[in-house]
């Protein structure tokens, strides 16, 4: 008897097990390309993400309402030995953008960021890749050579660069966009995929702020 018990007891827990893990991969899978971008591992542990009830697009409106972001600069991906930051666009509005050549819906994106920075750069509109979780560069670098990618990345395959957020905003998925006021401020976040029809407006509308 009660070796009968333990074998249901164990298929239970095997079951229990399975639900579990099925549950998960669902939840990633909504979620976007990368779960675990929710977490990033510092000195002294990790600290969390969150996306606020569950929202893909975050607005903070009015401007006083906007939080500034902490130094966010590293390793550019094309040019060894060069660094890029978002200190190299004063002045101006930043759309910065969290991606990897292995994510999907990056992928798919791409020609939607491309098109969005080529109509709004003269508008005083500059964007900032940040390349995560990429081990291979060269791997990166073909992404934005076959995709003819013109504005800049860092190549941050650690995420440490998102250090720079102070957990203040949500980068809970990969892709995430976020949009910095002239300022520098975040005007506003994506925690999902974007069309040019989704991004344009809201760069127009930044661009046209008086600082």
């Amino acid at each position: 008897m009660i070796g009968f018990t333990a074998s249901r007891s164990t298929r239970r827990y095997r079951r229990a097990v399975s639900a579990l893990l099925s549950a998960t991969a669902v939840v990633a899978v909504a979620a976007g390309c990368s779960a675990g971008a929710d977490a990033v591992a510092t000195g002294g542990g990790t600290f969390q993400f969150v996306s606020p009830g569950g929202k893909t697009e975050i607005r903070y409106d009015p401007p006083a309402s906007r939080g500034t972001i902490g130094t966010l600069s590293g390793p550019d991906l094309m040019h060894e030995g060069k660094t890029v930051s978002v200190d190299d666009f004063p002045g101006q509005v930043v759309v910065i953008n969290l991606w990897g050549q292995w994510c999907g819906p990056c992928r798919a994106e791409s020609p939607a960021l491309e098109k969005v920075y080529a109509a709004t750069k003269d508008q005083g509109v500059a964007f900032l890749g940040i390349n995560v979780r990429d081990q291979q560069r060269d791997k990166a670098q073909d992404f934005v050579v076959d995709n003819k990618i013109e504005y800049p990345s860092i190549y941050d395959p650690s995420m440490r660069t998102l250090l720079a957020l102070g957990g203040n905003f949500p980068t809970s998925v990969i892709p995430t966009t976020l949009i910095l006021d002239r300022q520098h401020r975040v005007a506003a976040v994506y925690l999902r995929s974007l069309l040019a029809e989704d991004l344009q407006p809201v760069v127009e509308q930044l661009a046209k702020e008086k600082q």
